[in-house]
């Protein structure tokens, strides 16, 4: 027992400690009403069938029973290959990512649902491996946007920036007009982050869901020419704060829960 408390208060002192200190807008602690999301890359080996048994089965139903709700699950748009699976968890806060964290190590409906999975030889791995990334939800929204029609195509941007003050300063562009000019022209928003932890730091994520590749073409030739985006993309605060973009191309999963 006294081992297991022992873990569970390092993963919560973890979680605590990377997003006290990084780059967001404000010195204070980061308020629990802000969302914390585990973005998951898995770089597979075999078919999914035995990756979609396990999520449809075991984890997607602990981590709802647990209070993740609204789990994202999807295929890369381009069918690229070796096939990869993208998953995104959204938490509470970080305290209740430490708690799902350990409380998956011993949830008995959690184990027997898994168990046929867990038997998997090793000749017959599913995945190489999985990337996880831990992103703290902005100021701007603090909550996922679950969109009212379901997106048949989503979009991943990811922005690097050369140093933590960049990244901090397009986090304020985002928090003070970004967001609101994306409301503007109607870009559907699922939600906006700092990365805390994971691939690409330092750097910012976000994500947008669209009914078709037209449809997103068209939200972004409105925001380039929008007068505020004009306005603030000029603005020497903002100047040099996005040295990389990432564009990743998704379609939902049949039982992605967003």
């Amino acid at each position: 027992m006294e081992r297991r408390d022992f873990i569970q208060k390092s993963i919560l002192t973890t979680a605590a400690v990377a997003g006290a200190g990084l780059g967001t807008s404000s010195a204070s602690p980061q308020p629990r009403s802000k969302e914390v999301y585990e973005f998951r890359v898995y770089h597979m080996r075999r078919n999914m069938t035995p990756l979609n048994n396990y999520l449809t089965k075991a984890l997607i139903p602990a981590l709802n029973r647990m209070g993740s709700k609204n789990v994202g699950v999807f295929n890369e748009y381009s069918k690229a290959e070796p096939a990869k699976v993208y998953m995104l968890i959204p938490y509470a806060s970080f305290e209740d990512f430490g708690k799902t964290a350990m409380a998956l190590k011993s949830d008995k409906g959690f184990i027997d649902a898994s168990n046929e999975y867990s038997q998997i030889p090793a000749d017959q791995a599913v995945y190489e491996r999985y990337d996880s990334s831990l992103l703290l939800a902005f100021d701007g929204q603090p909550k996922m946007n679950v969109l009212t029609t379901k997106p048949k195509l989503f979009e991943l941007r990811i922005y690097e920036g050369y140093s933590e003050d960049a990244v901090r300063r397009k986090v304020k562009m985002f928090n003070e007009g970004e967001i609101d000019i994306f409301k503007d022209v109607k870009l559907p928003s699922v939600f906006y982050s700092e990365n805390i932890a994971g691939k690409y730091l330092p750097a910012l994520t976000y994500m947008a869901g669209y009914q078709s590749m037209e449809e997103r073409d068209q939200v972004w030739k409105d925001f380039l020419v929008h007068p505020e985006w004009q306005k603030m993309s000029k603005m020497s605060e903002y100047a040099n704060t996005v040295s990389r973009i990432h564009k990743i191309f998704l379609e939902p999963m049949p039982y992605s829960q967003i």
